[in-house]
């Protein structure tokens, strides 16, 4: 669903068979090394020791890719996420905890409507699935979906496991309904792995994602930032999908189609009762693709730290008291650049101190992009208000050359013009006061 169709009338969400080696090789082939120019990836040693010795790295999902994705140059929160740093506890032992997070009546809500969605084999999702995409063709019958068990050990385990059962049930030229199928996606050069709620294959090859949500679509309306947040978190698993789907075609010489509008499970008004939107995530997916190809690779940012940098909390016995100083932790985390925006404060759990250090440093990056943008080469609040010259012609040589300083001084002069005839007025009289 693009930008305007986003409204939907206030939001119209509309086994190998290759045979074995006669003899094998008595040597391993070696691991193919870094093309010509290109750094080695950050061994995993390196990634431990930033997280902490013993600490399990925390995985990320698609809500923080797109996330990462709208910010690509923020490289403090690439090599935290790239190395699995849980930057909640992170913030928390900085003092700057976040103040955003789904609610657990929220999560449990959330999940009983999706195993509403996908009781009976899927057999409501397969027909919402129908009416939205093929319109006028019956839904198939419960026998006729297969539902392939996609456990494994690890996410590295899951995800051919998924890869195996998506190319089988294209090859099968059936229905095919994927819970919870494990796809990955390469982050900064690191592997993430993320988790769509379903994806079904169809008898023609093509594979459709589907996002389950618990927001109401009321009247065939819901509410546009969630759906757009809605419809990002799609375009990640999408583009997770596309390298798979090549690799599908290739060994079933079958053609192999991610679609690029995925389905949106709702609740309908203000029931428990699924109701579906189809949604063109082609913009979304462009800007994702666009966004994480420009994000500096971990292994550079991590390279660039000093050898001593960790981001271990030293957890006590508990495992959730940190009892490293917070003026250590903050210099470890200091030591990578951050771009704070305000809309971090959304979708990263490090914003209230990035916020911190921003204003502290004057930078004019909190008050915006908008505003930074507009104001070219001034980087600092103090520069702005030197540049803004009160009292100063606003067509001097200086401000001619700049458009920014020129504009600056003009808004000064209009500014100070309107102090200047602004008057207090007097009290009324005979007016009762307030009680």
């Amino acid at each position: 669903m693009s930008a305007a169709d986003a409204r939907l009338r206030r939001v119209n969400v509309f086994r190998d068979g290759r045979p074995a080696s006669a003899a094998p090789s008595p040597v391993p082939p070696a691991a193919p090394g870094p093309r010509p120019g290109e750094s080695p990836r950050v061994s995993r040693a390196r990634l431990a020791e930033l997280r902490g010795p013993g600490v399990r790295p925390r995985p990320l999902d698609a809500r923080a890719l797109a996330a990462l994705a709208a910010n690509p140059g923020c490289r403090r929160r690439a090599l935290l996420d790239g190395a699995g740093v849980d930057k909640g506890a992170l913030a928390q032992a900085l003092g700057s905890p976040a103040a955003y997070g789904r609610s657990q009546f929220a999560i449990v809500r959330g999940n009983a409507f999706e195993a509403r969605v996908k009781s009976d084999g899927g057999t409501d999702l397969l027909r919402l699935l129908h009416e939205r995409l093929a319109p006028g063709t019956p839904p198939p019958a419960p026998e006729e979906v297969a539902t392939p068990d996609l456990s494994a050990a690890g996410p590295e385990g899951r995800t051919a496991r998924t890869a195996l059962a998506l190319r089988e049930a294209t090859a099968a030229g059936g229905w095919a309904l994927l819970d919870h199928p494990m796809l990955a996606v390469e982050v900064a050069g690191s592997p993430a792995y993320v988790e769509p709620d379903a994806v079904v294959v169809h008898p023609d090859g093509s594979w459709t994602v589907v996002e389950i949500k618990s927001f109401p679509m009321i009247d065939g309306s819901a509410d546009a930032a969630k759906v757009g947040a809605a419809a990002r978190q799609a375009a990640v698993y999408v583009l997770a999908l596309e390298p798979v789907a090549r690799h599908t075609a290739a060994r079933t010489g079958r053609p192999v189609h991610v679609r690029d509008r995925a389905l949106l499970v709702c609740p309908k008004d203000f029931s428990n009762l699924p109701t579906a939107a189809a949604v063109d995530v082609r913009k979304q997916l462009a800007t994702t693709r666009r966004q994480l190809a420009r994000l500096t690779r971990v292994e550079e940012i991590a390279e660039a730290l000093p050898p001593e940098t960790t981001f271990d909390l030293r957890l006590a016995d508990d495992g959730r008291t940190a009892t490293r100083p917070p003026e250590e932790l903050a210099q470890a985390v200091e030591a990578v650049g951050a771009a704070y925006v305000p809309e971090c404060l959304a979708a990263c759990e490090l914003a209230f101190h990035c916020r911190g250090r921003s204003r502290e440093d004057g930078a004019v990056e909190a008050l915006g992009r908008g505003v930074r943008g507009e104001l070219g080469s001034l980087r600092t609040v103090e520069e702005v208000l030197a540049a803004a010259g009160a009292g100063e012609d606003p067509a001097d040589p200086e401000a001619e050359r700049d458009p920014a300083v020129a504009a600056l001084r003009r808004a000064a002069a209009l500014r100070a013009e309107a102090l200047a005839g602004a008057a207090v007025p007097a009290p009324r009289a005979k007016e009762p006061g307030c009680r």
